[in-house]
């Protein structure tokens, strides 16, 4: 997905805890929503794991997140006349921190 239809979404949780989070994108009708809820998930049990119990899933809070460019796939597309139109598939990078900490 594109880091500019992605970024809309992930402005909306930065700085928010990380289960209001996943109930707001839980409800919204983007495609970005699904994948960063994914991520958000991933990263609390993730940090959960690695505290070894210390931190939990209430007091996580969302640090960082951030969304970068990725690699772009370029294809061509026909045209009338001979020609021919580049399409750009672009792609994105999804950073994500939480920490238990204010």
């Amino acid at each position: 997905m594109s880091p500019r239809k992605m970024r809309v979404v992930a402005a909306l949780v930065r700085g928010k805890k990380v289960e209001e989070a996943v109930g707001l994108l839980d409800l919204m009708p983007k495609k970005a929503a699904g994948i960063i809820s994914k991520a958000i998930k991933s990263a609390a049990a993730n940090a959960e794991d690695k505290s070894g119990g210390d931190a939990s899933v209430e007091n996580l809070r969302i640090h960082t997140i951030a969304v970068d460019g990725g690699t772009i796939a370029k294809r061509w597309m026909p045209r009338s006349m001979g020609r021919a139109n580049r399409i750009n598939h672009r792609t994105s990078h999804l950073t994500i921190v939480v920490t238990d900490e204010k």
